[in-house]
């Protein structure tokens, strides 16, 4: 039997995730929870506090609490995001939607994802072009059940990396930078050849133990280069 308390953070955070609730928007007071709820104050103080440990929510003292703005570490945005890296540094920057389609993980992939094998993906495959050559190939699958409403997203203006950027909370990601070389499709669409060094960035985020997304970049290792700096801590 699910406890009040769970019903409490599952309600809240689904409707966080699917949009119902953006970023910004207040939560119901923790009084309208009790009635709504027919439980104690702590119960729902509780499952609140479990939301803002997670980065779903802000409490603020006074005026209530609120659906938190995406954690985004700016080492990270600027590494996975093409568009702002570009405009940041003065280049050009459009996209291309390459491929989408809408379609169900198979055995190999879902294992990899740790997902179910029949999970329904958004599957896109996008090209990014700077200064007029192309600078990266992007091959990403979205997880419907984590973020429904990318299904009906032409992303038509927005690249998908920066649209799930701004839309959806994430709680953990991981990266994987590897050195690989342009088989013949990915030679053609970089007009590149086949056989050259390129660089591979992988990146899958969760939130709360879901995949959100799983994404490569493919760059021209000549047209690329993965940068930052850093600072010792202070004792």
């Amino acid at each position: 039997m699910v406890s009040i308390y769970q019903r409490i953070f599952t309600d809240i955070e689904t409707k966080i995730i699917s949009g119902i609730w953006r970023p910004g928007d207040c939560i119901p007071v923790e009084r309208e929870l009790v009635r709504q709820y027919q439980c104690s104050r702590m119960t729902v103080s509780k499952a609140l506090s479990a939301l803002a440990e997670r980065g779903m929510i802000v409490r603020r003292r006074k005026t209530g609490s609120f659906v938190a703005s995406p954690q985004i570490d700016r080492t990270v945005m600027d590494i996975q995001d093409i568009s702002t890296e570009a405009e940041l540094a003065g280049h050009e920057h459009h996209f291309e939607i390459l491929a989408r389609k809408i379609e169900r993980l198979g055995e190999a992939e879902a294992q990899q994802l740790s997902e179910a094998a029949d999970a329904e993906v958004l599957r896109l495959q996008c090209l990014h072009i700077v200064d007029g050559r192309p600078n990266a190939i992007e091959r990403r699958i979205i997880m419907l059940d984590a973020v429904p409403r990318a299904r009906e997203e032409s992303f038509a203006s927005t690249p998908p990396g920066k649209w799930l950027l701004q839309e959806v909370p994430w709680s953990k990601a991981k990266h994987v930078i590897r050195a690989v070389s342009a088989d013949t499709a990915t030679a053609r669409i970089l007009q590149t050849e086949r056989g050259e060094a390129c660089l591979s960035f992988i990146r899958q985020t969760w939130q709360n133990g879901r995949t959100v997304t799983y994404v490569e970049f493919i760059h021209p290792g000549d047209r690329f280069q993965f940068a930052g700096t850093f600072h010792p801590m202070a004792n």
